[in-house]
């Protein structure tokens, strides 16, 4: 649900949601002010107990995502690096299976920099994997191929090796765009930074100070929930995963292999 709303949708959302928290309580306090000296003691405990419990849920989600946002990066290079080794690895064949595997390779790594750009769960995203998975199966004929020629040789057991890391490899990079952080844990840092506000408002309202403060408190709250929700929105966010390391890997693939065929 979270997910599928805009940036812009989001972040205005958030203000919206815990902006508004604050307003009322300082609108609720003002009707309060008269009794102040039976509620300002009770509104400032509940105040200060909530707005702690708040802090630890928001680090708590923050926490999430960046673990997960860190683990979405690290799978990129490692793709970057498996599909490099096999394209190495590759040209040490003998042909025809080197050309074939080395024009699959190129294609396969094209597919992977692409899923850096889709929705994750998306047609586009599907289509994708299904395009990168479809690349698979003729990579992995050429290399059983390579290694029933030459049963002795090194070099296609090495490059089958390297092969079937890469596959593993988007079965963890597609698992780690698929998984975000619960939306419960998000609904919940929402609703307790709402209520920590109301009851903030709550007690400025009561002793009849200025919105101003409560509204940047508001600001500040916001930003920091949309950081952490931005964090777990790969490729749709403001906060992105590079591909910079795939498309590095691409274009050493447009100039002549390293290593001539044996």
């Amino acid at each position: 649900m979270l997910f599928a709303l805009s940036t812009f949708e989001l972040a205005v959302g958030l203000f919206v949601v815990i902006g508004g928290s604050a307003v009322a309580g300082v609108a609720v306090g003002g009707f309060l002010r008269e009794s102040k000296h039976n509620v300002k003691e009770s509104s400032g405990v509940l105040q200060g107990a909530l707005l702690g419990f708040m802090g630890l849920v928001l680090a708590f989600g923050l926490s999430l995502a960046l673990g997960r946002y860190e683990s979405r990066r690290a799978a990129v290079v490692d793709d970057a690096n498996t599909i490099g080794t096999a394209y190495l690895r590759a040209q040490s064949l003998a042909e025809p299976m080197r050309s074939r595997s080395l024009s699959l390779l190129e294609r396969y790594a094209d597919t992977e920099i692409e899923l850096t750009h889709v929705v994750p769960g998306s047609a586009a995203s599907r289509r994708t994997v299904a395009e990168g998975s479809a690349l698979q199966r003729p990579l992995w004929t050429e290399a059983v191929r390579a290694v029933q020629q030459e049963p002795q040789a090194t070099a296609p057991r090495l490059y089958e090796d390297s092969l079937n890391d890469m596959i593993d490899q988007q079965t963890v990079r597609v698992a780690g765009l698929s998984n975000r952080v619960p939306t419960e844990v998000l609904l919940l840092e929402v609703l307790g930074a709402g209520l920590a506000m109301f009851l903030l408002g709550l007690h400025v309202g009561v002793l009849g100070r200025s919105y101003l403060p409560v509204l940047l408190a508001a600001g500040l709250v916001s930003a920091l929930l949309f950081v952490t929700f931005d964090l777990d929105r790969p490729t749709r966010g403001r906060i992105t995963i590079s591909d910079t390391p795939l498309t590095s890997l691409r274009s050493s693939m447009d100039q002549p292999p390293a290593a001539g065929g044996p």
